[in-house]
């Protein structure tokens, strides 16, 4: 069964965000296709991931002491109910994601960088062995397909004037590469300019920044009815 993990981490659920507006328009598309089941949503604003503790870090090195065990194995090294509650927080998050074909990720970009709703999420599923085959050793997620969307209210395109100051789309390609993702298996589709509309000083880009968003649309309408296939 073809499955669908949507992650939005925009702050603004006022129903202004872009991003959220692209991965809904994702999600959409691909439900049309392959219909609702397998497909499922978390928002990271309305229900953040709690920043790591002394306990996750804890059992985390206790789990790397022991060899990088497999999620089934954590609890056996479980003490205290400090890492059980660490634990319980955590491994619900890294079956969801490894349960998924397909990740479509809003990810708008704040300070060139990556929401820390986002960065909370990233730095609790990645807990040691996670995403490890315990027999062969490969990676659990070489076979997932993620679509990054990001929004950005400048312009930082290859090409552009700020492109130097994109440290979103580097990090998380860095990211998911490290861990066994293939690079045809990662795709970013940015709206850019997603200010213009609002700030006088920035009217002259309205037109570019009218066709940088309906070039997303596109896109994530192309990747979605490709099953992500990027």
């Amino acid at each position: 069964m073809t499955s669908l993990l949507h992650l939005d981490s925009a702050a603004n659920g006022s129903g202004e965000s872009v991003s959220r507006e692209l991965t809904a328009l994702f999600a959409r598309t691909w439900k049309e296709a392959y219909g609702p089941v397998g497909y499922r949503y978390r928002d990271l604003a309305a229900d953040p991931v709690p920043p790591l503790d002394t306990a996750y870090c804890t059992l985390g090195r206790r789990v790397e002491r022991a060899g990088m065990l497999p999620p089934n194995r954590v609890p056996d090294l479980v003490a205290g109910p400090d890492e059980e509650r660490a634990w319980a927080l955590t491994r619900p998050l890294i079956a969801e994601l490894l349960a998924a074909d397909t990740v479509v990720i809003g990810a708008p970009m704040y300070n060139y960088g990556v929401p820390a709703l986002l960065k909370a999420w990233i730095d609790r599923v990645t807990f040691p062995g996670a995403f490890t085959d315990p027999v062969h050793g490969a990676s659990l997620l070489a076979d997932t397909r993620f679509v990054v969307i990001a929004a950005r209210g400048g312009a930082y395109g290859p090409g552009t004037a700020h492109a130097a100051c994109d440290f979103q789309t580097p990090y998380l390609r860095a990211y998911w590469r490290r861990y066994g993702v293939p690079e045809e298996h990662i795709a970013f589709v940015a709206a850019e300019l997603t200010v213009a509309g609002l700030m006088p000083h920035l009217a002259q880009y309205r037109e570019t920044a009218a066709a940088s968003l309906a070039a997303a649309r596109a896109e994530v309408t192309a990747l979605a009815l490709a099953g992500a296939g990027v």
